[in-house]
């Protein structure tokens, strides 16, 4: 044999494709063994046939392997075959062999020449065989016969390249003498995932049919058409052989004596032969699960590692057991409640750096979307002072009032109270959502048990909405408290007398931000409130186009720079009188942008008596609530940024628009709101008593000053009772309530009953486990220790064309075209096998895998 000390190898790697595949795991686990390919009746049958002794496969014409064959040769002192699906039973008559491989075939794939890749496994025993694990798959065909799909040809290269992609397949590629060896499909797949030819084995058949002058005497030395391990040469037995049933020995005696009579091939008759071939693959096999055999270990020892808690936790589950269901019903309560806590309060236990936890949602909900909802409320300055107006007007009726009316101002200051229910009612919604959604993501591991997960859904949502009404109403307890009493003495409020000191101040024009210490800008705006990336749309396309930036956000600017360094500022824009308003998608773009726009106005005076006009800078509210000493003869909005009315932001999601939105309403810079009175006319009533706006103006401030006060409130409060009425109150039902009102349903028993594809997968897990430790403890029989011979150099096969090459004229039958190079010769004796350093050579990347048209090739990994 020449493996001495191995030769339990080959068996042993059956007995773990009995083990592993009971489970499935054998095709995933890529256990070594040969596959035989080629085209349709190039006598791949008869090799097999030869190596048993016995006519054992089914023949006829067209695609006769339908699926394939896991033919496994052990040696034996009697002879007989089992199938893996007739367990126990034993085939000592080949005939029946043959027709249960045809009843197999047909159970799955029916009888109209349709193929399958789901295997028939055969074990034959023999006294006249060596261990061999073979696969014999479906022929190479070009022409869809019968119901064949009329893709057939691409099925087969794919269920082909299923099996030989595994880098522990050797492939045996069985080409006829009297084709075109240059065009031999086998070859063409061979080299399509083994270029370096390191797993290829070619086997040369039907020598005794060729023309009359030619042989395949330089084919078989390997010097022209060279492959790394050369070739064997066969001679099978005839068609009329076959219907003459010669016998399979008779045939090998025939075969032996070409060779040696044949005046080309006797002087290599002893490497020649079926015998030889067998005892060839025998050897290479073994060599090559000796080589495989660490991997495969530390791969089973793997999987087995990764099986064992989760088996472990299976074996000791009794699904009859009340006990036993009572403890897991407890563990997974137990278990939810602290998944929950997790996802809420936070936890440096397995952070998420992937998507934000719902705690982390709920915390921007309360800092960024709730402020924002109210801060768009807060500041629509136009509609305020229409209802100012209308008030004062209308409490004074056909008088005229010398005095601001403080009715005017409760009245107002109610209405802007009740306007804060809304954003409460939305932040609450938003909060209760995130928290039927962590609650989702918590019981999703309840899905083993799906009565146990519809009722613990149920309850703790009913809960979740129970404590939303009652946090509700503690809001409009608050807001109600605030509407009943307005605190005109609170220490924070400015008073009528600083309501019209502001008044007189505002009127004198003097810039807030250069007030106080000499120009120098107070700590506060020396804050960054934000740093990021936005693409800056304001670009034409001549200088490039939309670019991204590095923003930084202070209290009194808005810069950008080239990037993170910081070094080279492209822009500085002050932040007075800035406003944002939100921009639509771009067509074809996945970002969302806003807009920065100035609220200032460009007013072009008309001058007196024909003198030339002037232009003036205002806000467009003191353009509408100011007595111009001029008339006006054009305004437009002033720019932000060179020549652009506005300055156009985008940013990468959503959740990134709402951050940056936050932060520019920290700095000051609020959302556009666009007025409208309840008739749906936009722009107020523009009155000229100068008294009636100093009226509107001082309840303005007054208000402001008073809504401040509401805001900071709400703001601190809304989250406080939320926290309190609605997480705290779920978090704390879970961990202590949830369990007993599972109780209290009376069918504990019930909840416990396990989906049928958890007792699926629990079964599954269990075979698998088991499987695994029989499959390592068969490997922990063999010893490792033998000898093995060298792989042969590379050689030039540069000759096997791709699959939509032209045939090149070189072939078997005329050898007599140009030669190349003597290639080496294939090994005397001994096979060759696949050594370490020969594996690291498999790191070259392979050639495409052949293209056909109207569909995609196989696909053809990369070895690494």
């Amino acid at each position: 044999m020449g493996n001495r000390g191995m030769e339990d190898l080959i068996p042993l790697v059956n007995r773990l494709h009995e083990a592993l595949g009971s489970v499935g795991h054998s095709c995933s686990l890529q256990l070594p063994q040969i596959a035989v390919v080629g085209g349709q009746s190039a006598g791949k049958s008869s090799v097999l046939e030869n190596f048993v002794g016995r006519d054992f496969l089914p023949r006829g014409s067209g695609i006769v392997t339908r699926r394939p064959l896991i033919l496994q040769l052990l040696h034996a002192n009697t002879e007989y075959g089992e199938f893996l699906h007739c367990k126990g039973k034993k085939f000592t008559d080949f005939d029946k062999v043959c027709k249960e491989i045809e009843a197999e075939t047909c159970r799955v794939t029916g009888s109209n020449k349709g193929i399958s890749s789901v295997p028939i496994s055969l074990r034959i025993y023999s006294p006249h065989v060596l261990n061999l694990t073979l696969v014999d798959l479906p022929g190479i065909t070009k022409v869809p016969v019968g119901d064949q799909p009329a893709d057939i040809e691409y099925q087969i290269r794919d269920m082909i390249m299923q099996y030989i992609c595994n880098e522990n397949c050797l492939i045996l590629a069985v080409s006829p003498a009297n084709a075109d060896l240059a065009t031999s499909d086998a070859l063409k797949l061979a080299k399509d995932v083994d270029p370096q030819g390191q797993r290829t084995i070619g086997v040369i058949t039907k020598l005794d049919l060729m023309d009359g002058g030619t042989d395949a005497r330089e084919i078989l030395e390997n010097r022209l058409l060279p492959l790394r391990r050369g070739y064997i040469g066969v001679v099978n037995r005839s068609q009329k052989d076959i219907d003459g049933k010669k016998d399979i020995k008779a045939a090998l005696d025939a075969e032996r004596k070409f060779f040696l009579s044949h005046p080309s091939y006797k002087h290599m008759a002893e490497r020649m032969g079926t015998p030889y071939l067998q005892r060839i693959l025998n050897q290479q096999l073994t060599n090559h699960i000796r080589d495989t055999l660490p991997a495969f270990r530390s791969h089973l020892q793997s999987q087995l590692l990764a099986l064992n808690k989760e088996a472990e936790e299976y074996r000791k589950y009794s699904p009859d057991d009340p006990a036993r269901r009572t403890k897991t019903l407890l563990q997974l309560v137990q278990r939810l409640a602290v998944d929950f806590e997790k996802l809420i309060e936070g936890s440096g236990d397995k952070v998420d750096t992937v998507h934000l936890s719902g705690g982390a949602k709920i915390n921007r909900i309360f800092h960024e979307r709730f402020p924002y909802e109210l801060v768009k409320i807060k500041f629509d300055e136009k509609k305020l002072r229409q209802e100012i107006n209308y008030a004062i007007r209308n409490i004074h009726g056909v008088r005229t009032g010398l005095f601001t009316p403080d009715l005017a101002f409760e009245a107002i200051v109610k209405k802007q109270i009740l306007r804060v229910t809304g954003p409460c009612m939305k932040c609450i919604d938003m909060v209760s959502q995130e928290l039927i959604t962590t609650v989702y993501q918590c019981i999703d591991k309840l899905t083993s048990f799906p009565t146990l997960r519809n009722e613990t859904e149920r309850i703790v949502t009913s809960e979740i909405r129970e404590q939303e009404s009652k946090c509700r109403e503690q809001v409009m307890l608050l807001i109600d408290i605030q509407l009943a009493y307005i605190n005109t003495r609170h220490e924070d409020f400015v008073g009528f007398t600083n309501g019209q000191q502001m008044y007189t101040q505002g009127n004198k024009k003097v810039p807030e931000r250069m007030t106080g210490n000499q120009g120098v800008a107070p700590p506060s705006s020396l804050i960054v409130i934000r740093k990021g990336w936005l693409t800056l749309n304001n670009i034409s396309i001549i200088k490039g186009g939309a670019k991204e930036y590095w923003f930084i956000l202070t209290a009194e600017t808005l810069s950008w720079f080239k990037d993170d360094a910081e070094k080279e500022k492209k822009f500085m824009l002050p932040l007075d009188n800035l406003m944002l308003k939100d921009v639509e998608k771009g067509f074809m773009s996945s970002k969302c942008a806003f807009a920065i726009f100035s609220t200032e106005l460009r007013v072009d005076m008309r001058g007196e008596k024909g003198a030339n006009s002037r232009l003036e800078f205002c806000t467009s509210y003191e353009l509408f609530y100011s007595t111009l000493p001029q008339e006006v003869k054009s305004t437009s909005s002033r720019n932000v940024y060179k020549d652009y009315k506005c300055l156009e932001l985008a940013c990468n999601s959503q959740e990134e628009l709402d951050s940056w939105k936050a932060s520019l309403l920290r700095a000051g810079v609020y959302p556009e709101k666009i007025p409208v009175d309840e008739r749906g006319n936009g722009a107020p009533e523009i009155f000229m008593d100068p008294q009636l706006e100093r009226q509107v103006e001082t309840i303005r401030n007054l208000v402001n000053s008073y809504m401040n006060i509401i805001y900071k409130t709400i703001r601190d409060l809304l989250p406080k009772t939320t926290m309190h009425l609605m997480i705290n109150s779920v978090k704390e039902f879970i961990g202590s309530e949830l369990l007993a009102q599972l109780y209290a349903l009376g069918e504990c028993s019930a909840l416990m009953d396990e989906s049928p594809e958890q007792q699926q997968h629990r079964e599954e897990v269990l075979r698998q486990h088991t499987a695994l430790k029989e499959a390592l403890a068969v490997i922990g029989e063999i010893s490792t220790t033998t000898c093995t011979t060298p792989l042969p150099p590379p050689v030039d096969s540069s000759w096997i064309q791709p699959s939509s090459a032209t045939q090149p004229k070189n072939s078997v039958r005329g050898h007599r075209a140009t030669t190349r190079g003597h290639a080496p010769q294939a090994p005397l004796g001994r096979a060759a096998s696949l050594s370490s350093r020969g594996r690291k050579q498999l790191s070259g990347h392979l050639n495409r895998a052949p293209s056909v048209p109207s569909r995609q090739p196989p696909p053809v990994p990369k070895v690494k």
